[in-house]
Parts: structure tokens; sequence; C-alpha cells
């Protein structure tokens, strides 16, 4: 079974699309037991296989802190067919990745994913037209007024795409509002690849914005274009995908961070 969910140990969280397009490569293993279960483990819930407790490729055992999260994961694997398919199994993915890779490396990952404040997707904002321009404000500077009025982090907007230096004082003030524990920490993690936003995954995080509101704002641009052109069938396939994993991970967070599950 390990090497079904070969991420690379000690590793922050992969990115999930590329974590998808390894799995398709690799040929699918049969399914090898009958019944998946939960049962309580030191430190949270253990899903089984027949009774037998799963492990990561390392060897570790799996405990994952909620049951509700745990009830979930364990689903991933019972409705699974004849072979087992890592990709149809996003909540497996990303409690292998808080094992392997993060749970003893809390702050290495927390500090890949803060800088991503230093880049961040709302901050460069299209200076035409007037009704995208106007879109994205609607979505995103509600946001960013929360972490300058909340957080004390203030950001620098820029037209286009050339890249604005941000101030440290305004990364740092918002590393420090990013929890600690090493699930929220993957989860959002894997929200920020798939938005290319760490604030809107901090908003989250922090129930300012619900899911629906964060996978939105993430889409403006694309959303925008759809309205004028049309949508495009392979890119839709692609989103659809994406959007399983950040539900995955919105799951998760919902799970272990309370805040996240209230919403705005």
């Amino acid at each position: 079974m390990r090497e079904l969910f070969e991420d690379a140990a000690g590793q922050p969280p992969p990115d999930p699309r590329e974590s998808a397009r390894a799995s398709a490569r690799t040929p699918l293993r049969k399914r090898f037991y009958k019944e998946a279960g939960v049962t309580e483990a030191e430190g949270g819930f253990a899903i089984t296989l027949d009774g037998k407790p799963i492990r990561t490729p390392s060897g570790r055992h799996v405990v994952i802190p909620a049951r509700e999260l745990a009830d979930a994961v364990a689903a991933e694997w019972a409705t699974q067919g004849e072979a087992i398919d890592p990709v149809t199994m996003p909540l497996t993915r990303i409690a292998n990745s808080v094992v392997e890779g993060v749970v003893d490396r809390v702050e290495l990952v927390t500090d890949d994913l803060a800088k991503y404040f230093e880049t961040d997707l709302l901050f460069y904002r299209a200076g035409h037209p007037e009704g995208l321009v106007a879109r994205e404000a609607a979505h995103w500077d509600p946001v960013l007024y929360w972490a300058a009025d909340t957080l004390g982090a203030h950001f620098i907007l820029s037209e286009g795409i050339m890249h604005v230096k941000q101030p440290d004082e305004a990364v740092r003030a918002a590393r420090a509002a990013l929890p600690g524990n090493p699930w929220s920490v993957a989860a959002l993690h894997m929200v920020t690849t798939l938005t290319g936003s760490a604030l809107l995954a901090l908003a989250l995080a922090h129930g300012v914005r619900d899911a629906g509101e964060v996978w939105s704002a993430a889409h403006v641009d694309e959303d925008w274009n759809v309205d004028q052109w049309g949508a495009d069938e392979e890119a839709a396939a692609r989103r659809a995908a994406r959007l399983r994993d950040f539900e995955a991970a919105v799951t998760v967070l919902a799970a272990v961070n309370p805040a996240a599950a209230k919403g705005p």
C-alpha cells in the first residue's frame, strides 16, 4: 500500500495537480481489502483496512486529529472499486503529506507558504477594461482591507504584472496570523498553490471568506474571459480537478480549524 502515495518524505505538500498527474502515470493497484474503518489511536483516529491501520510510504502510522475527517478519509478507501485510484483520494493524499512532510517541519512549511505574501494574486490588478477592474476590486479589496485593519498588514498594489516589493512588516504581520498546527498549515499550503493567493487562504482560515467566495475570488480573471469568449473544455476539466483538491483542503481545514468552518 505504501507505494500508492509516495509523496517525497520531508518535503512541503506538493502541487496537487502534479501529484494527480504522477498518480495517473502509475499503474493502478488492485484493491486488496474488503472494508475500511476508523479506530481510536493515540493522538486521534487511525484509518484501518480490514482492521489494520494504514501507514505512509515511510512506514508512519496515519493518525488524524478529528473523527469527522477520519471518517471522510476512510470513505475514500471504502468507495474505491476494483482498483485503487489515488487521484480520487485527495484527503488521503493530504493526510500522507501531513504525516510525512509537515508534522516535523511546521515552521519550514509555514515559511514556504508565507513567501506567497510577497507575490500574492491580489496585488496585481488589471488596468482595463472597467468591468474587470471593478470585479477584481469587489472580490479582492475586502480581503486586503481586512488584512490591513485587523492584522496590520498593509500591502502595495500594482497595475499589470510588474513585481512590487512588499513591506517586510506586512509580510511578517500576515505570517503571524497563520495557524500553527500541521494540518491547517498543509491545507492552507494547498489552498494557496491552487488559488495563487496566501491572503485568500488566510481569510478562509480566519472565517473572513468562505470556500465559495475564495474560489470565485481566485478565478475572477478566468471567469471574466469565459464571459467574454466562452469556456474551453480542457481548461474547464483542469479547473474541475483543481476544485476537487481545493474542496479536500477546505474539508481538512474546517475539521481542525473551527474559525474556518464558521465562515463570515
